[in-house]
């Protein structure tokens, strides 16, 4: 623990980067076996990320955001963490809009975005989860560029940035395989599928690298930062996770999914941290 208090929060949020990027090319590493997956035990993983997302974004970013803003805003703590869930979850309908992509389980006459009809099925379920696989890789970095601020660098800080990084890593799993097994699917080599579907994540060590820079740069953001990442993951959540997981006839398994997924990363959390 003393070695990693010791490093650089930057290379430690690249590694926590690298280490959820991993863990979706575990997911889709699933298409070397598999060319169709169970759609109950897909939906299920789907409830199961939307629940690890929903309370890291409470305990590892939203009630962060408010410790830290209460030194400089005291009672008015919750302002600029309102403002950055907000501002957050309008950035990603501002990236939903703009960006074509095709959300898991639609047609691609219902594909999302300015052109979507240019590109191919493939690229569009591609881009759709790497739209939202950055703001993931955003909050492990702010959590460890968080680390920088005096008072906050103790090693159950740095337990708690780990323990988000390792509850996205677990989600990040399912979502490999939400990627890769459609494009499996659709007639694609087992190379192919497992390539785009790892290669979804890549921005998350991209993400985490400059959140955490972000941060350290300017303290005085840290608690928008972090309500920011909490508000673009609850739109992923609220937007692709749990409507995806319930349009299939499995709703009772997905909710239970959803409060597994919810229930483990809390108790990593508060344990942990």
């Amino acid at each position: 623990m003393e070695w990693l208090t010791s490093q650089n929060p930057v290379l430690l949020a690249f590694l926590a980067g690298l280490f959820t990027w991993a863990c979706t090319a575990l997911g889709a590493a699933i298409v070397f076996f598999f060319k169709r997956i169970s759609r109950r035990l897909l939906d299920t993983m789907m409830g199961f990320a939307a629940g690890v997302m929903i309370a890291a974004s409470f305990w590892s970013l939203l009630a962060p955001a408010i410790e830290y803003a209460e030194a400089d805003y005291g009672s008015l703590a919750w302002l600029p963490v309102a403002i950055g869930f907000l501002v957050g979850g309008f950035s990603l309908r501002l990236i939903d809009a703009i960006v074509p992509h095709l959300h898991l389980g639609k047609n691609k006459s219902e594909a999302e975005g300015l052109h979507p009809k240019s590109l191919s099925k493939t690229m569009l379920l591609f881009l759709a989860i790497t739209i939202h696989n950055f703001p993931e890789g955003l909050a492990v970095g702010v959590t460890f560029g968080a680390l920088a601020s005096s008072g906050h660098s103790s090693s159950s800080a740095l337990v708690a940035a780990l323990g988000l990084a390792i509850g996205i890593g677990l989600q990040n799993i399912p979502e490999g395989a939400a990627l890769s097994i459609p494009i499996r699917a659709e007639g694609k080599s087992r190379k192919s599928a497992f390539f785009w579907g790892a290669m979804s994540a890549i921005v998350e060590p991209i993400g985490a690298v400059l959140g955490a820079a972000l941060v350290m740069w300017m303290l005085a953001i840290i608690p928008y930062a972090l309500a920011f990442a909490a508000g673009a993951m609850i739109f992923v959540v609220v937007e692709e996770l749990i409507p995806e997981s319930q349009t299939n006839g499995n709703t009772d398994i997905a909710t239970m999914g959803l409060m597994i997924g919810f229930v483990i990363m809390m108790v990593m959390d508060v344990a942990l941290g």
